[in-house]
């Protein structure tokens, strides 16, 4: 299994930064930022694209997570989402999944569309009771469960 983050629709700066540092320092190879907009395009990508150079990795940037979709040709899309959840994302009985997943963490406050949610397979984490824990927690305890599964 190589499972490829994707950080979409994203505007803050730090966001991308931090998201690059945590996808990198977890051994995964690639980051992928689909819709970066506003700081997050100006300065969070040219400084997440020298943290992925300096750590030998790489960072790939796209219009729209279609083009992600697209261009990877995952067999499995899985979007972390509270609104649209259909299935329960266990991170102590992480799944198995064959092939290339990508995993997408929704950059900021609205969750997907109705449109993108049908892109892929909405999960959320089980045992999160209220609310979102955001992007980089999300990721955090997602990615982390996963590791050394491929």
């Amino acid at each position: 299994m190589e499972v490829i983050p994707v950080l979409h629709n994203v505007s803050s700066v730090q966001r991308v930064n931090d998201m690059a540092r945590l996808v990198y320092s977890l051994g995964y190879e690639t980051l992928v930022v689909t819709k970066a907009y506003g700081g997050a395009a100006q300065a969070g990508i040219p400084e997440a694209m020298r943290i992925a150079l300096r750590e030998g990795k790489r960072l790939i940037v796209l219009p729209d997570l279609q083009d992600a979709i697209e261009l990877l040709s995952p067999e499995k899309i899985l979007l972390v989402s509270r609104d649209y959840m259909e299935e329960e994302y266990d991170p102590y009985n992480p799944p198995r999944y064959e092939g290339r997943l990508l995993i997408v963490f929704q950059g900021s406050e609205p969750d997907f569309t109705a449109k993108e949610a049908k892109l892929g397979t909405p999960v959320y984490l089980k045992g999160v009771t209220r609310g979102r824990l955001g992007p980089l927690a999300e990721a955090s305890i997602i990615l982390y469960s996963l590791r050394g599964r491929d």
